[in-house]
């Protein structure tokens, strides 16, 4: 019988066997509380973020075996993740080290077993090096690395105490019946910085393991997080009395939130996904990666203003801030699995000025960032997707701040019209505001104007539900002046758009947001002979076996950045899933479901990451496109919430669900080219469940 929701053995990444340095993105690991990186040695984690406490990048529990730094040795090491852990695997001579690494359900801690084994009786001595920043900061982490502090550092008990200045901060280190000692490299009780190029040393771990002849000895390494001494005692204390257990916990809890994620009315989250029912091992694979990418992201900790959020990337960057854009890019996912969330989501947004932000804190509520272009057209299509999905109509008449919702959603769409200057389209400003890494991709951009037709068009049926006949009349009719201006913009015999700069003239842009916006807004205006264009441009420029470059290498822009989230070199995780949504309704469905067996082969390395390489740039890993790493100058992230786009490629274009504002479902989808059989069952829709068949069949659960 083929499996109908995953474990976390069924999303296993391909081990990866690498050495130092490689160019390898530094895995995470989550309990829904806090965070974790985990390194290239065995040991060795960074960024323990449990909020309110951060501190940076910090990394501790840097391995030495017999002395010697682990890593000097030159040994390969061997990564295995899973949702509830990282197992690390290292030869040396006739002795394997193998540990465990687990964010332990329920805690602000993360445990590493640590299992050594060897052919000959021998004893091992093993040191940690034990380093903390933790802070508790008074406002939101503003910037894309948490807050660190500068920590004192005390040997209490076999660990060693870390304290923030104020000691509204803590991280307690320790090995299970380990033994521990300072530094000496600042005189106590002085405190030590990372400085310059450094980590900083607090002090070090130890314990010998007598190891038997073809046997094995273990210990544990404990890292807890508490805003009191007395907390974070208690949590070391708890968690370092049986690492095992703690392990064992990890699976038990990950598994638990798989299945709840296809379960309706489990507690777990307020709504279900539907569960796939497929013989397609790519369609499964993308569906269930898709899946794990949207719930990964999942923050319930304490002191979370909205009570639960969805963080937008991890484990390096931007922690407790929310982003508009990435959380639209997964909105019916957001509506399918966690509708409650999302409505105080949105909420949330509207109570601030969204034209200066780009997203918010969950530490604080206030915004983070800079203004993001896209905000308009990402809160209309939340509101959208919430309302026909949930058939929470009454939400349009909810006034938050001076406004009805409806009214703001009137507000955004025609927000555009202030920015105008000596033509009919919108400027969207300059490449912060955009791309940030695409230097002509500028101004009046060809997307967001042609998403601005469709966010009146979107209004004008929110508001006829409402019965504002009127109002609908009035933003149709401006839909329909604004579409010829962006059409205009085409470049024919090429399959892209320009894009109008200050001075009046016009860059040709070979990228492909303009490719999914344009395909996903107005594909039925365009003409045939320009959606064919669009989708040979696609195919020739953009589109690699197992992933897609995000810009044409053709195009002179190529030359600007290595950043391969919007470059020539790779692509955002949503890019692809937005490109195949963009070919389904350009009239090419065939390209798509051709495409899925090739990107099934990158679900092969955890979560989506928020930039994978295409081949020609690095090489792939397991015949996947290989994520890139956080380090300078790609400084992307190892995972990204907006994996959520894919669940509704799934669902809108594979299985061509079309949801209406009344709550009618019809489908008329391709995914019968990749599976006749297959069947999308428990699509709830306005309290209603739907089971969705390959052939277009809807049939209501009674």
């Amino acid at each position: 019988m083929l499996p109908l929701t995953p474990t976390v053995d069924d999303l296993a990444a391909d081990p990866i066997t690498h050495h130092y340095d490689d160019m390898i993105a530094p895995a995470g690991l989550t309990n829904m509380l806090g965070t974790v990186r985990v390194d290239h040695d065995l040991t060795a984690v960074s960024a323990v973020q449990f909020p309110p406490v951060s501190q940076g990048l910090t990394q501790t529990a840097v391995l030495s075996v017999d002395g010697r730094l682990f890593a000097s040795y030159g040994v390969p090491v061997t990564h295995e993740w899973r949702p509830d852990r990282v197992v690390r695997r290292a030869v040396l001579g006739d002795m394997t080290i193998e540990t465990t690494t687990v964010c332990v359900p329920g805690s602000a801690a993360v445990a590493i077993d640590i299992v050594v084994s060897s052919a000959s009786a021998r004893s091992v001595a093993i040191g940690l090096s034990a380093a903390a920043r933790v802070t508790r900061s008074a406002d939101a982490w503003l910037d894309a690395e948490s807050p660190s502090g500068t920590d004192a550092a005390t040997v209490a008990d076999g660990t060693i105490e870390f304290s923030s200045a104020d000691a509204a901060a803590w991280s307690i280190q320790g090995l299970v019946e380990g033994d521990a000692a300072l530094s000496g490299v600042a005189a106590l009780p002085a405190a030590f910085e990372i400085g310059i190029g450094g980590n900083g040393r607090g002090g070090d771990l130890s314990i010998v393991l007598d190891v038997p002849a073809g046997g094995s000895a273990r210990t544990g390494y404990v890292h807890a997080i508490g805003t009191t001494a007395d907390a974070a005692r208690e949590t070391f204390s708890r968690v370092a009395a049986d690492v095992p257990a703690a392990v064992a916990a990890a699976e038990e809890f990950w598994n638990r939130q798989l299945t709840a994620a296809f379960t309706p009315d489990d507690d777990e989250f307020s709504g279900a996904l539907p569960v796939l029912e497929t013989a397609s091992e790519p369609l499964r694979r993308v569906y269930w990666w898709a899946a794990l990418g949207l719930i990964w992201f999942r923050r319930d900790w304490e002191g979370n203003v909205l009570g639960r959020s969805y963080d937008t990337l991890m484990p390096n960057y931007w922690g407790t801030t929310t982003f508009i854009w990435d959380y639209s890019l997964s909105s019916v996912s957001h509506a399918l699995l966690d509708p409650t969330e999302m409505r105080n989501q949105i909420r949330h947004w509207i109570s601030l000025d969204i034209h200066s932000h780009f997203g918010t804190s969950s530490l604080t509520g206030g915004p983070v960032g800079r203004w993001y272009s896209v905000n308009d057209y990402a809160m209309i299509r939340l509101v959208h997707d919430y309302v026909r999905l949930t058939g929470d109509v009454d939400f349009l008449s909810e006034r938050v701040g001076d406004a009805t919702v409806a009214e703001s959603v009137q507000e955004w769409a025609t927000a555009w019209q202030a920015l105008r200057r000596d033509t009919d389209l919108a400027d969207y400003g300059e490449i912060d505001n955009l791309l940030e890494c695409v230097s002509s991709y500028t101004h009046e951009v060809a997307s967001l104007n042609a998403a601005n037709v469709w966010n009146m068009r979107t209004a004008a049926s929110l508001a006829a539900l409402q019965g504002h006949s009127s109002e609908a009349t009035a933003l149709r009719t401006a839909a329909d002046e604004l579409l010829p201006a962006v059409i205009a913009r085409y470049l024919p015999g090429q399959g892209i758009f320009s894009a109008g700069q200050p001075d009046g003239t016009l860059l040709p842009v070979r990228h492909c947001y303009d490719f999914s916006v344009v395909g996903t807004t107005i594909a039925s205006d365009l003409d045939p002979g320009i959606r064919a264009e669009m989708v040979e441009f696609f195919q020739r420029e953009l589109q690699t076996d197992n992933w897609m470059r995000a810009l044409s290498p053709w195009d002179p822009d190529a030359s600007y950045s290595v950043r391969p989230d919007h470059q020539w070199n790779g692509a955002y995780p949503a890019w692809p899933a937005d490109a195949g949504r963009a070919l389904a309704a350009l009239g090419a469905p065939g390209v798509l479901t051709d495409w899925i067996s090739g990107l099934a082969q990158t679900a092969n390395q955890g979560p989506m990451g928020q930039a994978h390489f295409v081949e020609e740039a690095v090489p792939g890993i397991g015949g996947g496109a290989r994520k890139a790493p956080p380090q300078l100058p790609y400084i992307t992230d190892w995972a990204c919430s907006s994996s959520g786009a894919w669940i509704e490629l799934v669902i809108e274009s594979l299985f061509g669900v079309t949801v209406a504002l009344d709550g009618s479902v019809t489908a008329a989808g391709c995914v019968a080219a990749l599976d006749p059989s297959a069947v999308l069952r428990g699509l709830r829709v306005a309290g209603r469940t739907y089971d969705v068949h390959a052939d277009g069949r809807v049939a209501e659960n009674t």
